[in-house]
């Protein structure tokens, strides 16, 4: 009589709930992570258009409550304007207010 091996179907159902178990873990503590690493990268995009605009404003003798544009300030990037990676969208505001990000108002610099 041949001997037959393999998994039993409990040893397989053990190995998917252990599986189902880790993810359950580790899925939340990603999309967390994901979202401040976001956060973070909005932040830096929003501290590095407030520079560009004092550069620009010191340059050009602007005070504070001067209109800029963001023609006016993209030389001051190195490569493009920059982009929310949550998706939201940048505000500049006149110059002495710090800009800010559409993206429910989660990334705030000062």
């Amino acid at each position: 009589m041949k001997e037959c091996s393999g998994f039993t179907m409990v040893e397989i159902m053990i190995v998917v709930v252990l599986i189902g178990m880790l993810a359950a873990i580790a899925v939340p503590s990603y999309v967390r992570a994901r979202a401040e690493s976001q956060a973070e990268a909005c932040v830096n995009n929003l501290r590095q258009i407030s520079g560009a605009k004092d550069r620009w404003a010191i340059e050009n003798g602007k005070t504070d409550g001067a209109t800029v544009q963001d023609t006016d300030i993209l030389p001051y990037f190195i490569e493009k304007w920059p982009k929310c990676p949550g998706g939201g969208t940048y505000t500049m505001n006149p110059v002495g207010t710090s800009p800010t990000c559409s993206h429910g108002g989660k990334h705030v610099f000062n």
